[in-house]
């Protein structure tokens, strides 16, 4: 296999973007990345387009790829669409460096992109519920009416699914309410340095306690809201990148794509499992990393997040995220972007967004939140859920070429 850099990265900003196309958007995120990667769109030898909702919202389905692309002049090439729920993104950028790593293209691009906001939020919600085994999701969701009738705050499922299983951490753990609060205030206050982000407010521990509640344990501040956005990477081989004379090029030291498994069956947790392979093939450890970003759709999964990839014991991610590790300034500063809490969620752009942030890290180039000396940056993406893990992860480990 082949050594494969990063050499561009862009995004537009998160957020609501009612008036403007999901041509437009792709448009931005890839001007954005081929000016940095410094080549013009005529260098791509290969695409991989990530998108999750477009067809259950607006019936655009099977090239949404072509679609947008054509509308940039990228053509002529190989696209292959790739729809993975929350993770399709960092799917998309596994696809393409798997592309280059076998030798079966110089330089590749990855694009994600998503429109969450709608006239017709049935549809958005479809769209979520269609990310889980919908026979359980349903049966779930008529037990719930039946105990309790129809929910007042309409929400997606997977806010249930969250709930469920901070529930049983705390259950099991003692976790506290506040613990989940110190996470999402942490988010929050990174994301004041983030001009990207869809939200850009201070919050106190006490005051996102006191927000709105969604379900218990989690509150509106702990979740990740509806985001429309797109994001994209270029990336090449390394022999391409030196002979471009790339600035800053960022290698691909682990990009690994998995499935969730029965539990029930002896296999341990889906980020488990591919964080300690990604750890070998990196050939680097939990206490390499300089630099995180992790799929925190609630402030519980970041909590998560933390135990399952090795940074602390099982029960011990409340007690890492009070000592301020997880903070810029920490050992192990986590979603300095702001996370998928505050810079926003739009799907099928999340994991690419989280790879530009890194990269942006590795570089240098986050002006505040700036994390002083990273080398060595992680990605954890996780998309949909298959009872009581996500139905698919990627985790993407890179390192600065300085």
């Amino acid at each position: 296999m082949r050594d494969v850099s990063v050499i561009g990265v862009g995004m537009t900003h998160f957020g609501k973007h009612m008036d403007r196309s999901m041509k437009d958007l792709c448009a931005e995120a890839v001007g954005i990345t081929l000016e940095d990667a410094g080549i013009a769109k005529e260098d791509i030898q290969l695409a991989a387009a990530a998108n999750s909702a477009w067809g259950a919202i607006e019936g655009q389905v099977s090239i949404r790829g072509q679609v947008v692309l054509r509308n940039i002049g990228i053509g002529g090439m190989p696209v292959i669409n790739v729809e993975n729920a929350c993770a399709s993104g960092s799917t998309a950028f596994h696809v393409v460096w798997s592309q280059i790593a076998s030798g079966l293209c110089d330089v590749g691009l990855a694009l994600g992109f998503e429109k969450l906001h709608h006239p017709e939020k049935e549809k958005v919600m479809m769209g979520f519920l269609g990310g889980t085994d919908m026979e359980q999701s349903m049966k779930m969701i008529q037990e719930y009416i039946e105990k309790q009738g129809f929910p007042s705050n309409p929400r997606t499922i997977f806010m249930d699914i969250y709930a469920r299983e901070a529930r049983k951490h705390m259950e099991k753990y003692g976790t506290t309410q506040q613990d989940f609060a110190v996470i999402s205030a942490k988010n929050h206050h990174h994301s004041t340095m983030n001009p990207h982000a869809q939200y850009q407010k201070d919050y106190t521990v006490d005051e996102v306690l006191a927000d709105k509640e969604v379900v218990f344990p989690l509150t509106r501040a702990m979740c990740s809201p509806m985001s429309d956005g797109a994001a994209a990477a270029i990336l090449c081989s390394s022999e391409y990148a030196e002979k471009l004379g790339a600035e800053k090029p960022v290698k691909v030291l682990a990009s690994l794509l998995t499935s969730g498994a029965d539990l029930g069956k002896g296999y341990e947790h889906i980020a488990r499992r591919l964080s300690r392979t990604a750890y070998e093939v990196a050939g680097v450890g939990p206490e390499d990393v300089d630099v995180a970003e992790v799929h925190d759709a609630t402030a519980y999964a970041e909590l998560a997040a933390y135990e399952h990839l090795g940074w602390c014991e099982y029960g011990g991610g409340g007690e890492l995220a009070s000592s301020g590790a997880t903070a810029l300034g920490g050992k192990l500063p986590t979603n300095t972007s702001g996370g998928l809490e505050s810079k926003g969620h739009p799907v099928g752009a999340t994991g690419l967004g989280q790879i530009t942030e890194v990269v942006w890290q590795l570089r240098g180039r986050c002006g505040a939140r700036q994390v002083e000396g990273a080398r060595v940056g992680m990605v954890h993406n996780g998309g949909g859920a298959i009872e009581p893990e996500e139905a698919a992860m990627c985790i993407t480990i890179l390192q600065s070429g300085e």
